[in-house]
């Protein structure tokens, strides 16, 4: 009797970029659309900012920046802002996440997730800074929750993301 063999994964890039960035896109432009259910609007986490923390706990590449330059100019577009406000809010975090890899790579999950909620807060500051200097007053802090919240609560999404391809590639550990 002959065993068929199992090939082991090596986890393309398409894999752990292309389609976790198609998802955040689909998903932010499905939360952007104007649907009240019960009276309430939709929440409108920050999704490509789950990848920003994800994507240098993976794996540093060239690839990364550049599709998170580009959802953050889709985020810009939709929800009104000045071009190259999101992507250098999604950059900013990438930028900190990736110096402190090596210590992040293999931490607990309450770890991970106090990270994500401080470079998170540090994304959204910048963000909030941006529009309040750029717009001469202060955005909404109701608005600026209803962003923040729901972004932290999918925090699993991104762990489960780099549970997924921990220790695919040796190489980068």
């Amino acid at each position: 009797m002959r065993r068929a063999s199992v090939a082991v994964r090596s986890g393309g890039t398409m894999d752990w970029i292309g389609w976790p960035a198609l998802m955040a896109a689909g998903g932010t432009l499905l939360l952007a659309t104007p649907v009240e259910v019960f009276g309430l609007q939709l929440p409108e986490p920050i999704l490509p900012l789950l990848l920003a923390f994800a994507w240098p706990l993976i794996r540093p590449s060239i690839v990364a920046p550049t599709v998170l330059f580009g959802l953050g100019l889709v985020l810009d577009v939709l929800l009104y802002q000045p071009l190259g406000l999101w992507p250098l809010c999604l950059l900013a975090p990438y930028g900190v996440v990736l110096a402190a890899r090596s210590f992040l790579a293999g931490q607990e999950t309450r770890v991970l997730f106090f990270w994500f909620c401080l470079t998170s807060g540090f994304a959204f500051l910048l963000a909030y800074l941006i529009v309040m200097l750029t717009g001469g007053r202060a955005p909404s802090l109701l608005a600026l929750l209803g962003q923040v919240i729901p972004t932290l609560l999918l925090f699993p999404l991104s762990n489960a993301l780099i549970q997924r391809f921990d220790d695919v590639d040796a190489r980068f550990r």
